[in-house]
């Protein structure tokens, strides 16, 4: 039974997983940087402990130092939330060498998946839909050389890479011969690893990723879709489930793929596979993320489970109490991420907060990782919250979501929120007949 927990996370997420630890009787311990030292998650943990610098070079990406808090304080497992190390197998393998218990799945299949290259040959052994694409490419000539058998347009992406960062769409072999060289330089000073391969861009495809849950006694489940097509810079800004507007045909289809993706890798734990589906509803698997989601809660909203619950229980070795057919999803439900940038540049816009005030009501949930008087400082993310909205139908959660926002106040550094409003009139959105091209394609952009 775990009942120390160490948190190699920070802001809003170690927040969200102090919470359910609570609830649990589960003591928990944070680590922060100088950066953090008045953020709630510091304050709402048992004990934390200053760990370095504001960069997370400095700070959070200190494998070592967190280790050696984590056995000065005692500790019995390690969750390491989502983004910064949740997805590097070396630190699983650290907590294991010391140990404690890892929450997540095994570090070689974090490896495996963590590798984009590896992920698709994985999943093309298991008969599982992949994008037309490549192995790793070394030179520009071979990438032009694939993307003329492929088709353009393609995008070029590092194969280590994540959350939108180190791809480029070209459309020709010169975008190829201009990207080439500094994606492999951006891959590798973002993610270790300058290895990039090509994948075929599908124009006005839908982004949808089935959230799945498996335990260590082989027992594998799907938690439904989410569509997270709303995107800008590649990295998504609205999630819901279920997707508006696909057919149950496809539906079934991802469900399907997931587990096949699941038992291909052995995988537990709580993770994500995720998908783009194109306008003829061909659904092809792009990654797999082995961690906890940012857009976890609209999952829990139309199940009614803990997903941080049921990552402790699964670590502990629990198995999973049911059969598919016992889960069925309730009503609908929406996150908007709430970013302190400008709504138009998508800029970071870094200041003190000055005026937080978020509103209260039945279907309306808040993962915040600030309160009124904190800095968002230019070191990490700068996601402040997630609005959940929840209820019987779409059209519902749509009315609450206007409301909510018209009650919103967050004054001091500027914040999307204007953009979402925006989208809650945008009649593509309203329709739940969109796709990633949305916020590139909104009028007036």
């Amino acid at each position: 039974m775990i009942q120390k927990l160490l948190i190699a996370n920070r802001g809003e997420i170690a927040s969200r997983i102090i919470r359910t630890c609570r609830q649990q009787g589960i003591q928990t311990v944070a680590v922060y940087s100088q950066a953090d030292l008045e953020m709630p998650f510091v304050k709402m943990a048992d004990e934390a402990y200053l760990i370095g610098d504001p960069p997370v070079s400095k700070s959070y990406l200190q494998m070592d130092t967190i280790i050696e808090v984590a056995k000065k304080a005692c500790v019995d497992a390690v969750h390491p939330g989502y983004g910064l190390l949740s997805e590097n197998a070396t630190f699983a393998q650290k907590v294991l060498d010391a140990g404690l218990v890892w929450v997540g799945p095994k570090p070689s299949v974090i490896a495996q998946m963590g590798d984009k290259v590896m992920a698709r040959q994985v999943m093309i052994k298991a008969n599982v839909p992949v994008v037309p694409g490549s192995d790793e490419i070394t030179t520009w000539e071979e990438a032009v050389q694939i993307a003329n058998q492929i088709g353009y347009p393609v995008l070029l992406k590092a194969s280590a890479g994540g959350g939108g960062v180190g791809m480029a769409l070209c459309h020709s072999d010169y975008d190829l011969e201009q990207h080439f060289a500094t994606t492999q330089k951006r891959a590798e000073m973002y993610f270790g690893s300058s290895a990039v391969f090509l994948e075929k861009f599908l124009e006005r495809s839908r982004h949808i990723e089935v959230q799945v849950l498996a335990d260590q006694h082989g027992n594998a489940l799907h938690l439904f879709e989410r569509e997270c097509s709303v995107q800008r810079r590649n990295q998504k800004i609205i999630e819901e489930s279920l997707s508006p507007s696909i057919s149950q045909e496809a539906r079934e289809k991802l469900y399907e793929a997931a587990l096949q993706a699941v038992h291909a890798v052995g995988y537990y734990g709580a993770g994500t596979v995720e998908f783009l589906v194109d306008q003829l509803e061909n659904c092809y698997f792009i990654e797999m993320n082995t961690r906890l989601q940012v857009e976890h809660p609209v999952t829990e909203a139309i199940t009614g489970l803990d997903l941080v619950l049921w990552q402790l229980a699964i670590a502990e070795e629990k198995a999973l109490p049911w059969k598919q057919t016992d889960l069925q999803p309730q009503g609908h439900a929406i996150e908007y991420r709430l970013y302190a940038e400008d709504p138009v540049t998508f800029f970071p816009s870094p200041g003190k907060i000055e005026v937080f005030s978020l509103p209260e009501g039945d279907g309306i949930r808040f993962d915040a990782g600030v309160e009124a008087g904190n800095t968002i400082t230019p070191f990490y993310d700068p996601m402040i919250a997630k609005c959940i909205i929840s209820g019987s139908s779409r059209e519902e959660v749509l009315t609450k979501s206007r409301e909510a926002f018209t009650q919103m106040k967050i004054e001091g550094i500027k914040c999307n929120l204007p953009l979402l409003v925006e989208l809650l009139d945008h009649p593509d959105f309203v329709s739940g007949k969109y796709d990633t091209t949305i916020l590139a394609n909104r009028k007036g952009k």
